[in-house]
């Protein structure tokens, strides 16, 4: 399991939850899963991408909980989520199925947002019972459904054979990230944000990163370097909303033009002009809007309860 690092003060550090739970998946995985807000407001349920944990999401889950039930867990071997052995797409949509199903009412919809492998976790369970069940809407962030590694940009060298092989070893590298030192906000900066990201932003980030285990890091980065899920996308019924940074080395903007041809029922792709891969924490103000619309346009109001005469 991930050590506990995050930031503890300042607009990134995570709130406490009003509930915690359990979800266990498929085949038994337990995951760390938190609720904030109202018990009875709209539904929004956040799934965060490769290395990091709930704690990415501390800006929507602030924003967001005063006046929406929001719902966010942590990944296999990510945060308080125990590690398995089993890493894969279908374990991703087997995990998001038990979140829904444990922290929805039968029936109950809310907005689905996923962030870089977390949009690969919604993409990968678009076809199941439970998802179609509980999805109103998508937002995806920062994602793509296959040839991550030939897209990269993160190597600035021409695209071909060489750029894949170099990326896939650095992306899946063993080596510890070891403790957050100067040296290591500015690789982590280069690598996944845009150019001009606050140090609040870039702290935020490297605490998350650098917390996640290197065992855990490796196993999904293989699991990210042989993504296909392109044939998933059309089974992404809902309606679905983009966002993308304009300067994202991980998954760049070409993923997001993919995805907004491929998918039946595509609201818009959101380009944020040198805004890197981190988009939650980046741009929290166009991340949250984003999340907040959707919740408006597509969950049903929940009827009030009538006080007793």
């Amino acid at each position: 399991m991930s050590r506990l690092v995050h930031v503890t003060s300042g607009p990134y550090a995570p709130p406490a939850a009003a509930r915690e739970l359990t979800a266990r998946s498929a085949d038994g995985a337990r995951l760390h899963v938190e609720v904030h807000g109202p018990e009875r407001a709209p539904a929004v349920v956040l799934a965060h991408g490769w290395t990091c944990s709930t704690a990415f999401w501390a800006a929507q889950v602030r924003e967001l909980a005063v006046d929406h039930r929001v719902v966010a867990y942590d990944q296999r071997g990510h945060g308080r989520t125990p590690a398995s052995p089993a890493c894969s797409t279908d374990a991703l949509a087997d995990d998001l199925e038990a979140v829904l199903t444990t922290a929805l009412a039968p029936g109950e919809q809310a907005v689905v947002a996923g962030h870089s492998m977390g949009g690969m976790s919604v993409m990968a369970a678009a076809g199941r019972p439970a998802f179609r069940a509980h999805a109103a809407a998508v937002l995806l962030c920062s994602t793509g459904s296959s040839r991550l590694v030939a897209e990269s940009t993160v190597l600035p060298l021409r695209p071909g054979r060489l750029r894949s092989r170099l990326t896939g070893r650095v992306l899946g590298s063993r080596a510890p990230l070891g403790p957050v030192t100067p040296l290591a906000r500015r690789i982590l900066k280069y690598a996944t944000m845009g150019p001009d990201p606050t140090p609040d932003m870039v702290e935020a980030c490297a605490r998350i990163v650098h917390s996640c285990p290197r065992a855990v890091r490796h196993a999904w980065s293989h699991v990210l370097d042989g993504l296909d899920l392109d044939h998933a996308v059309a089974q992404l019924r809902v309606p679905v909303e983009i966002v993308v940074g304009g300067a994202d080395r991980l998954t760049p903007p070409v993923h997001a033009r993919s995805l907004a041809a491929a998918l039946p029922n595509c609201l818009g792709v959101i380009e944020l002009p040198g805004v890197g891969h981190m988009t939650p924490v980046e741009a929290p103000g166009p991340v949250t809007g984003r999340i907040r619309s959707l919740a408006a346009a597509r969950i049903p109001a929940v009827p009030a309860v009538e006080e007793s005469a």
